[in-house]
C-alpha cells in the first residue's frame, strides 16, 4: 500500500543551486578559486528599474525633425589647458591590449574616432595603432605601471588614475600566461608565458593626499594641458568623489559592479562592490556639496547597454558614461556565428566568460595571431560607430520627449522607479506616487 501514496515533486534548494552545487564540486576537485571574466551575472538593480516621464502638459516635446538636442560634452574643464571635447556622452572604457588583441584595440580607436568620442588605453601601455587611430585617447595609469613611460603620457589627450575597477574593487587585475605573448612582455616587461597578476594598490601612495601629491607630478609631466581623471569602483562613492575632487582631480570616473572585466575571482566579480544604479547620486551629492557639480565632471560606467542606460544616468547627474562589455559586443564579441567554436571550449555564445584563456574565436579577447586575423579592425571599427550613433540618437529622443534640448538637460525630475529598491538608490519617487524611500524619515 505505501508504493501506492502520492509523492510530492522534488523541490531543488533555492540556496544550493545546481550551479553553486557545480562550483562546489569544481572548488573540491581542483583546490583552487574560480577565475573568469566578464561582469557580474547575478540580478542587481539596474536601469531597467527607472522610466521616463515624457512631456504632455506640464511639459512640451521637442520636434525631433525640427528642433535640436544637442549631445556634446566637455571633459577636464576645471584645470586643464585641453580639456576634451566629445561630439556623444559616450566614451570607451579602458580596456589593455594583452586582454584584447590588436586589432580589437584598432577597432575600438577606429569607431571612437568616427563617433567623436574617446578611448582608453587600459592596463599594458599604449599601442601605436591606437595611438594613430584615436584622436582622443585617455592614457590610464594604474597600479601596476605597465607600459608606463612619460613619453607616452604626454603623447596622451587626458590621463586617467585608476584606483579601482567596478568588477574588482580592492582587487587586482590577472593576465595567464598563455595570453602574454612577445609583444605583451616587451611592452609590459614582463617574462613571456608567465601568469602576472597586478597590484590592488599604487606603490607610491596609500592615501588622498600622496594622490593630490601624484596629480601634481603628472600635470608638471604634461605641461597642465591635458585632463587628469580619477577612477574608483563603486563602493563608498560620496567619499571616494570628495576625496579624489580634494586631490584635484578634473573628471570622476565611478564604475558599478555591472561592469566587467578580463579575469579575476568569481567572487569578487559577484560579491564586492555596489550596482551602478547605487553609486551616482551619492557621486553628484559629493560633488554638489563641494560646489562643484559640473566643473568636475562626472562619468559613469557599468553594464551600460543602450540609449536609455545612457539618458538614465545622464538625468541622475551624470555628465557622461563608458562602455567596454558593450563595445566588445558591438565588434563582434560573443557572436552567435562562432557557436560551433564555442561548444567546443565547452560554453555558448553570450555566456562566453574565459577570456583570460585567450583561445576567443571571435578574435577579440586574444593574443593567438591566427584567431586575431578574424578580426577586420575597419569593419570592427564600422560596426561599433553604428552602434555608438544608434545609443546617442536613443538618447537624444528621450531628452527630447522630455521637453530638452540637450542630453545634458535631463534631470531626477524625468525619472520614476518601478522598484522600491531602485526609488531608493535612485533618490526620484516610486511610480504613481511622491514617495521616495529613506527621506522625510520614511
Amino acid at each position: 500500500m505505501a508504493n501506492d501514496i502520492p509523492r510530492t515533486k522534488p523541490i531543488k534548494s533555492a540556496t544550493f543551486t545546481d550551479s553553486i552545487n557545480s562550483e562546489i564540486r569544481r572548488a573540491a576537485a581542483t583546490g583552487i578559486y574560480d577565475i573568469r571574466g566578464g561582469g557580474a551575472k547575478r540580478t542587481l538593480p539596474h536601469f531597467d528599474d527607472l522610466v521616463f516621464l515624457g512631456a504632455s502638459m506640464s511639459r512640451y516635446p521637442l520636434e525631433g525633425y525640427r528642433e535640436t538636442c544637442d549631445t556634446s560634452v566637455k571633459l577636464g574643464t576645471r584645470f586643464a589647458k585641453n580639456p576634451i571635447e566629445l561630439d556623444i556622452p559616450i566614451t570607451i572604457a579602458g580596456m589593455s591590449f594583452g586582454a584584447l588583441s590588436g586589432p580589437a584595440k584598432e577597432a575600438l580607436g577606429r569607431g571612437a574616432t568616427m563617433a567623436g568620442t574617446s578611448t582608453t588605453t587600459g592596463d599594458g601601455g599604449m599601442t601605436p595603432e591606437e595611438r594613430v587611430h584615436s584622436t582622443k585617447l585617455v592614457y590610464q595609469y594604474l597600479p601596476s605601471r605597465y607600459g608606463m613611460n612619460p613619453d607616452d603620457l604626454r603623447k596622451a589627450d587626458a590621463i586617467e588614475i585608476v584606483v579601482g575597477q567596478g568588477a574588482k574593487p580592492g582587487g587586482g587585475g590577472m593576465l595567464l600566461g598563455q595570453k602574454i605573448s612577445d609583444r605583451v612582455a616587451e611592452m609590459r616587461t614582463l617574462p613571456k608565458g608567465i601568469d602576472q597578476r597586478s597590484a590592488c594598490r599604487h606603490p607610491d601612495w596609500t592615501g588622498p593626499d600622496d594622490l593630490e601629491i601624484k596629480i601634481l607630478e603628472l600635470r608638471e609631466i604634461t605641461g597642465w594641458k591635458v585632463p587628469i581623471y580619477v577612477k574608483v569602483g563603486a563602493t563608498r562613492p560620496y567619499y571616494d568623489t570628495a576625496l579624489a575632487v580634494k586631490a584635484g582631480a578634473d573628471v570622476v570616473v565611478i564604475d558599478g559592479m555591472q561592469g566587467g572585466t578580463a579575469a579575476t575571482q568569481d567572487v569578487f566579480i559577484e560579491h564586492v562592490g555596489i550596482p551602478t544604479l547605487a553609486c551616482i547620486r551619492p557621486a553628484v551629492n559629493a560633488l554638489q556639496d563641494l560646489g562643484v557639480h559640473r566643473e568636475v565632471q562626472l562619468v559613469v560606467s557599468g553594464g551600460i547597454r543602450h540609449g536609455a542606460d545612457v539618458a538614465k544616468a545622464l538625468a541622475l547627474g551624470a555628465d557622461a558614461v563608458s562602455i567596454g562589455s558593450a563595445a566588445l559586443i558591438a565588434i563582434g564579441d560573443n557572436d552567435p556565428k562562432w557557436e560551433d567554436e564555442y561548444q567546443k571550449l565547452g560554453t555558448t555564445a553570450g555566456a562566453y566568460d574565459d577570456w583570460h584563456e585567450g583561445q576567443d574565436p571571435a578574435g577579440i579577447t586574444t593574443q593567438d595571431p591566427e584567431l586575431a586575423k578574424r578580426l577586420d579592425p575597419e569593419e570592427a571599427g564600422r560596426r561599433l560607430r553604428n552602434y555608438l550613433k544608434v545609443m546617442t540618437l536613443e538618447a537624444q529622443t528621450i531628452a527630447r520627449a522630455c521637453g530638452h534640448n540637450h542630453v545634458l538637460n535631463l534631470e531626477p525630475e524625468d525619472l520614476v522607479a518601478l522598484t522600491i529598491e531602485a526609488a531608493a538608490m535612485a533618490k526620484v519617487p516610486l511610480a504613481g506616487t511622491e514617495w521616495i524611500p529613506g527621506q522625510n524619515g520614511l
